[in-house]
């Protein structure tokens, strides 16, 4: 069963085939533990931001009176790793592969 939700709770993410993902806090989804995870997943985030993503600050939502999205002030890295920060987005870590 498929829950409705409004325009301003969900963001299609272009890279994952448009896939609709919640646009709250990611839940239990940890915060990188090494700063060369915080580093590749900000990127990533940046790099689909400049594909066209919508970003998830709260700052940056919609404005329901107008329909319009304020205008974006940092540079898209920053706006990631804020997002990253924030626990807006969510990462799965590869398992790792047994040598033998």
């Amino acid at each position: 069963m498929v829950s409705e939700k409004t325009e301003e709770e969900i963001v299609q993410d272009p890279e994952s085939g448009g896939k609709v993902i919640p646009a709250k806090k990611a839940e239990g989804v940890p915060k990188p533990d090494s700063r060369f995870l915080y580093v590749d997943v900000a990127s990533r985030r940046a790099k689909q931001l400049r594909r066209g993503a919508l970003p998830r600050l709260k700052e940056l939502e919609v404005n329901p009176a107008t329909g319009e999205r304020p205008e974006i002030k940092n540079k898209l890295e920053r706006v990631a790793m804020e997002e990253v920060n924030g626990g807006l987005i969510a990462y799965e870590l590869p398992e790792p592969s047994k040598a033998d």
